[in-house]
């Protein structure tokens, strides 16, 4: 179930809660506690199904740290884990409110869809691991919301926060397609790479990263996104994910062959620290 990623979705959503709020009080302990149950059953089930459909490739690949592979849980287990868990994770999503509900069931479709076709398709699978890395922020924004009718009408920081860690997580599975091309291509998995090849792959993650890093200037400058205009803290935060992001970009592009394991390790660095400079910045402005 890898319960451990359930945990990280959930902190997600608590940046997201928090600056919606901008700092002025935590999400309510009952909003909270459904929150952290629906980001838990959720990805829980999801990925219960994953190593169920995966199974056969997973025993090829002699992928011994999957219960199933060894043999620890029938691949029934499994499956039944999926159908418990996924109901009650949407059944928490609708007790938040209605828009998390939403946000929750199509999350939970797309997830059911990457697990049953698209992740044989790499090129769209790309687009939804960055969705999954943007999604549990705009799903914290509208958990705090008032109103239980629907409504995106969040802060215009959740969505900057949210198109960020899209950009970025679509720049970290383009490069790891990259460091898969090989394998992929024996396996006849079609991916950036194959279409374009490995440099311009490359520079296609690069420009996924200048984009985030362009858009993260948005804040500073602009005063419709509050406390984050011209706020000093967030800057600092911001310059040092950036410069990594940045290195990272020009590293994958003019160096002749890129340790891409390694500045991809790089971005998730990035994505941590500016997470947190969002995070620290509502409370020190």
């Amino acid at each position: 179930m890898r319960l451990e990623h359930g945990i990280m979705v959930f902190i997600a959503m608590l940046i997201g809660a928090i600056i919606a709020l901008e700092g002025k009080q935590l999400p309510s302990w009952d909003k909270l506690v459904l929150t952290f149950f629906t980001a838990l059953f959720i990805e829980a089930s999801t990925f219960a199904l994953n190593d169920y459909y995966d199974l056969e490739i997973d025993r090829y690949n002699k992928r011994q740290d999957r219960p199933l592979v060894r043999g620890d849980l029938q691949p029934r287990t499994a499956l039944t884990l999926f159908y418990i868990l996924f109901p009650l994770g949407l059944i928490c999503s609708f007790l938040v409110n209605i828009t998390c509900f939403i946000i929750a069931l199509v999350t939970a479709i797309l997830a059911i869809l990457y697990d049953t076709k698209m992740k044989k398709i790499k090129l769209i699978g790309n687009f939804y691991i960055a969705y999954v890395m943007a999604i549990p922020f705009v799903f914290g924004g509208a958990a705090v919301l008032s109103s239980n009718t629907v409504s995106l009408a969040l802060s215009p920081v959740i969505y900057i926060i949210a198109l960020m860690a899209f950009l970025t997580g679509a720049g970290r599975e383009i490069m790891k397609d990259v460091m898969d091309f090989e394998g992929d291509q024996k396996k006849g998995v079609k991916s950036f790479p194959t279409y374009i090849g490995s440099y311009k792959a490359n520079v296609l993650a690069a420009l996924f990263y200048i984009a985030a890093i362009v858009l993260s200037f948005l804040p500073f400058f602009l005063k419709r996104y509050g406390i984050y205009y011209l706020n000093y803290t967030y800057l600092f935060f911001i310059l040092l994910t950036d410069t990594i992001l940045l290195s990272t970009s020009l590293q994958i592009v003019f160096k002749k062959k890129p340790h891409l394991r390694v500045y991809r390790r790089f971005t998730l660095i990035a994505v941590f620290i500016g997470l947190l400079g969002f995070l620290i910045s509502v409370f020190i402005h």
